[in-house]
């Protein structure tokens, strides 16, 4: 049966708190690892061979070594070498750099889809590099992309929960503090769990509408 002043007066209240932290995670770490990574995805097809050579190791070490790995750096190794984040900002720096890595991925794949012959009119029609890349390369690689990053826009929903292993109590950091205090587990993970699935479908939802426009 249904224990609804439990929901009520414990695990709602403290996953709502979480699922405000899980936000302010996932929204800037989304609009930021998208742009970041159409900056490093255009690096890696258009940058000088140096500039090219870094962003592919960036993104092979980013998207090679685990997230939750990544975390453990920036927020407890980081320090050692007198660079110190708080437990949200190592969160949504590791979020950011990680999810960067990825949309470069699909960035770059959507740039090189992109006919040369429209790059070569453009330099015929004096457009410099930068104009062509700017104006004309990116509008249309960023519509290929969306599809791709979208999916990388899910996936740092779901990978967000790894946040409290630094001690940034989000939604999954709430909902362990309240199973270890009541050992009431299978409760609190199923709602856990379909605050997670809510939030997935909504940014479905959105995702499928900027795709339509």
């Amino acid at each position: 049966m249904l224990d609804t002043a439990f929901y009520l007066e414990e695990v709602l209240p403290a996953l709502n708190k979480g699922l405000l932290v899980s936000i302010a995670l996932i929204v800037p770490a989304s609009i930021f690892g998208f742009i970041g990574g159409v900056l490093l995805g255009v690096v890696r097809v258009f940058g000088a061979k140096p500039l090219r050579v870094i962003g592919d190791a960036y993104t092979a070490l980013l998207r090679g070594v685990p997230l939750a790995v990544q975390l453990m750096m920036v927020y407890y190794a980081l320090p050692s070498v007198g660079i110190y984040f708080s437990a949200y900002g190592a969160a949504l720096t590791s979020f950011i750099l990680c999810s960067a890595a990825y949309h470069s991925e699909y960035v770059r794949g959507a740039l090189l889809s992109i006919r040369q012959g429209q790059i070569r009119a453009a330099q015929a029609l004096g457009f410099s590099l930068f104009q062509t890349v700017v104006w004309i390369v990116v509008p249309q690689a960023a519509r290929r992309a969306l599809p791709g990053c979208g999916n990388e826009v899910i996936y740092l929903i779901k990978y967000s929960s790894l946040a409290y292993l630094v001690t940034c109590m989000e939604l999954m950091g709430e909902g362990k503090v309240v199973a270890s205090l009541t050992f009431r587990y299978m409760e609190v993970f199923l709602a856990v769990g379909t605050y997670y699935l809510l939030m997935v479908t909504v940014a479905t939802w959105i995702l499928n509408s900027i795709e339509k426009r």
